[in-house]
């Protein structure tokens, strides 16, 4: 027993890291004095560490799946591929951080910290293989993000944006636990293939008590990635917290609310019955409220982080039609989708957020005349508006592809004109900004510090993927077909 023990832990090391990391930041943080502004080891540190971790997960990729711990951990190559995207994105915002004026000076080590424990709870729930498992990532995801979201204490929208997070998230955190016991109650176990293999055998009034417990427990997982109708925190949140704040959470909780998702769907709703079919219609219509939802709201926004926050919730709606293609297809599709989503966010909110520290907001007149004061940024971000829109041969376009195709071959002919009604909506505010920076005249002659040498060549490097993927499309797509999700 000991030796599995010890074997389990072999599989475990990436998560091992983090914890180690995190300890470790803390203790690095404490030896510096309250005053002292540079410290600089603290980000070195979590670089590295973050680093160590992504190589770490690139050894368990490829492996034979395994359920560790008394099968409450599956390692997989489906979670280890969404664990590399969450810890680029960690890494990339750690970057951020380093040089944004939106965060106190002597509360980025503090947010560096918190961003490696919000990334275990993310870790957790891209493995979780049981109810306890999922809730306690959800709690470790969730209780550092709401401190997170008001780390600029002196600032009224950050103070309001955390409390209203926390007060979201509590009662979506009740809401989801009250389901989750009703589904002990009603199933006897935790374990996620336990439940699984007595869905098809459920009497009527099993069936009566479990479908509304499977809302519930849904509401925990929407609102973590901001599906309507759980998404009226998102835009104040996104707005009121610090940029890098705000790129995180784009990121790291939705990509991990989308893996749990995706095992909970695949594992759960793989046999025919009344539950499976009450499952995918839950899908279907909340992916289009959540997309027609954020693509409309977004139209009338002047914030670009607003408008950003209403388009993450509208692509969490894109993700979430891949759900209904319940196998291969679908798991396919929304983790080519991810990786994709990934770089667009980084790179608009690199831009945004240093356009913010330059004008003290991120008003979309800010934008004005870009393109004739710094092209190549101008440029990097008209790539990745376009993309977003969905226009060829771009990464976003191939994206959108591979749902829209895979739901048309489903036969979800309905979700799939919702789908591409949308992209057509969101080209109106996605193009606004590309107007402003190419045809308006600049606002202002004056040097925008955060576009130095170093930074412009970072976020053009972090633009390159979006062509990459959307011409080598294929070779990244049979990439994600061997990323197989396991059950157990």
């Amino acid at each position: 027993m000991h030796l599995n023990y010890l074997a389990n832990i072999g599989r475990y090391i990436p998560e091992i890291l983090l914890v180690i990391l995190m300890v470790g930041l803390i203790l690095i943080e404490a030896t510096y004095k309250e005053d002292e502004k540079d410290r600089r080891y603290i980000f070195i540190t979590a670089i590295i560490g973050l680093v160590a971790t992504f190589v770490a997960i690139l050894f368990n990729m490829g492996g034979k799946p395994q359920a560790i711990f008394t099968n409450s951990i599956v390692i997989d190559d489906f979670s280890s591929l969404l664990k590399l995207i969450m810890v680029l994105g960690t890494i990339a915002v750690v970057y951020l951080s380093r040089f944004s004026k939106d965060i106190y000076e002597t509360l980025k080590t503090e947010f560096v910290i918190m961003a490696v424990g919000i990334l275990i709870g993310g870790f957790l729930l891209a493995s979780a293989n049981n109810m306890l498992t999922l809730y306690l990532g959800i709690e470790t995801l969730s209780i550092l993000s709401y401190v997170m979201a008001s780390l600029k204490k002196n600032d009224e929208r950050s103070s309001e944006a955390g409390l209203k997070y926390a007060l979201y998230g509590g009662v979506s955190a009740g809401i989801m636990l009250f389901g989750l016991s009703h589904i002990f109650g009603v199933l006897g176990t935790i374990q996620f293939t336990g439940v699984a293999a007595m869905i098809p055998n459920l009497t009527t009034v099993q069936m009566a008590i479990l479908m509304p417990s499977f809302v519930l427990f849904f509401a925990g997982i929407g609102y973590k990635i901001a599906a309507v109708p759980f998404h009226m925190w998102s835009p104040d949140v996104y707005e009121g917290s610090p940029t890098p704040v705000t790129t995180f959470f784009a990121i790291v909780p939705k990509i991990a609310g989308i893996a749990v998702l995706i095992r909970v769907t695949s594992v759960f709703f793989t046999v025919e019955s009344p539950m499976k079919v009450g499952w995918i219609g839950l899908m279907l219509v909340v992916s289009a409220l959540t997309m027609t939802v954020g693509n409309v709201t977004a139209i009338g926004q002047k914030s670009v982080k607003r408008m950003l926050a209403y388009s993450s919730i509208s692509h969490a709606g894109i993700m979430m039609a891949s759900l209904v293609m319940i196998g291969d297809v679908g798991i396919r599709a929304v983790l080519f989708y991810a990786i994709t989503y990934l770089f667009m966010t980084l790179v608009a909110f690199y831009i945004t957020s240093i356009v913010q520290d330059k004008y003290g907001n991120d008003h979309f007149d800010r934008f004005s005349g870009l393109i004739y004061r710094y092209p190549w940024m101008a440029v990097m971000m008209t790539v990745v508006m376009f993309s977003l829109t969905g226009i060829p041969p771009l990464a976003g376009f191939v994206a959108k592809y591979n749902i829209l195709s895979s739901l048309i071959n489903s036969k979800f002919y309905t979700l799939a004109v919702i789908l591409g009604l949308n992209s057509v909506v969101s080209a109106y505010y996605y193009l606004k900004i590309v107007r402003l920076m190419v045809l308006k005249q600049p606002e202002s002659e004056e040097a925008i510090e955060g576009f130095g040498f170093l930074n412009q060549m970072i976020i053009v490097v972090m633009t390159l993927p979006i062509f990459v993927l959307g011409i080598f499309w294929e070779t990244i797509m049979s990439f994600a077909n061997v990323s197989k999700l396991f059950i157990n």
